[in-house]
């Protein structure tokens, strides 16, 4: 049995007929940058989100840019964030000239909230807590310290559209929240995209302004000197047409790691598993076990395809050296690290082929 770890290659055969009518339709219209597709998306985000706005842009990376540019972090400024992210939303903070200052993380793999306040300085201008995985963070208690010291949260909710924490949207707990539309993400564009969401109506038109050159109505009056950061009309069209089955994928993907959950061997393999305060989306399954990079090689040879989120800390990849970051100060990242995988988890999984993962899984760690 052969299974991929990710399969874009079969949503697109499954969507092809009606997908292709959807690209002819919005090609036709004329309108390639901006359009009405822009509108509906943002619209239909906004309500998934239940903020008041949303905002979409080319990448998930720009909407933490533009917010964080927006709530006033500039050079010498620092931002609270963890070290076991993607690489962007470290990158973000430097490219602005402040310091990401991490905290540690949870046996969960997010940011653990009793490290947060002592992180804390006069430089500190924003938290960024990262919803990794689609778990999201436990945002009441990073909430009570963003009122205590009057420093706004950026949520990264690149990889947890529509979870929520305590009923409470992803996006929608701090000042401005950053999606990614990126083909891996359950909502997933055809290329880069990715949108931001808020209940600030200043952010909301200042962004808005910023991600298309900074144009009023026209292209002969600008109002700011501003970036290319909009979103393509098509891409929101494809979008528009993905949203439709969000909520199913989401749903296959959630009953994907209940099938896990009673096939694997917990003696062995180590899963956070989900609180009553959470509702896991699941962008990736990520388990935590030992013997991670032989148990990897033989999934590998077995047919199965996986992944690891992230083998290399931020704070130890050769671009944070300027950072002044070593090795052990992050020692539960730095655990994680080596010990966790990402299974497949994509909405096209059988119950059969999680069972054949699961056994090849537990017969790894009997033999040994």
């Amino acid at each position: 049995m052969k299974i991929p770890y990710v399969n874009i290659k079969k949503q697109y055969f499954i969507e092809r007929r009606n997908l292709l009518s959807v690209i002819d339709k919005t090609l036709s219209s004329g309108n390639w940058v901006g359009g009405s597709e822009i509108d509906k998306f943002e619209e239909s985000i906004s309500k998934i989100c239940k903020t008041k706005y949303c905002v979409s842009l080319n990448s998930g990376t720009d909407a933490l840019t533009l917010g964080l540019h927006l709530l006033g972090v500039r050079k010498g400024d620092e931002v609270i964030t963890p070290p076991n992210s993607f690489v962007a939303s470290t990158a973000v903070i430097v490219h602005l000239g402040a310091k990401p200052v991490f905290v540690d993380v949870n046996k969960d793999q997010n940011i653990n909230v009793e490290l947060i306040e002592k992180k804390i300085t006069k430089k500190t201008k924003a938290i960024m807590p990262v919803h990794l995985t689609g778990r999201m963070c436990e945002m009441d208690k990073i909430n009570k310290i963003s009122k205590k010291y009057n420093i706004p949260i950026i949520e990264d909710s690149a990889q947890s559209i529509m979870s929520s924490f305590k009923n409470k949207m992803s996006g929608s707990w701090g000042k401005i929240g950053c999606f990614s539309t990126h083909p891996l993400k359950n909502l997933n564009a055809s290329g880069d995209g990715g949108f931001l969401t808020t209940n600030d109506k200043k952010i909301y038109e200042i962004i808005k302004n910023l991600r298309s050159h900074g144009m009023e109505d026209d292209r002969n009056n600008v109002k700011n000197f501003g970036y290319v950061s909009r979103m393509d009309n098509l891409q929101a069209a494809i979008l528009n047409y993905r949203l439709k089955n969000l909520k199913k994928i989401i749903k296959s993907r959630r009953i994907n790691v209940q099938n896990y959950i009673e096939n694997l061997n917990f003696n062995h393999v180590k899963i956070p598993l989900e609180t009553k305060d959470q509702f896991n989306t699941y962008h990736t399954f990520v388990i935590q076990v030992n013997q991670r990079d032989e148990l990897k090689k033989y999934l590998e040879k077995n047919g199965i395809g996986t992944a690891i989120h992230y083998p290399v800390p931020i704070h130890l990849q050769k671009c944070s050296k300027l950072l002044g970051y070593k090795k052990g100060d992050f020692p539960e990242t730095e655990k994680q690290s080596k010990r966790i995988l990402s299974l497949p988890i994509n909405q096209f999984l059988r119950k059969q082929e999680i069972i054949y993962i699961s056994n090849l899984i537990n017969k790894f760690y009997k033999t040994r």
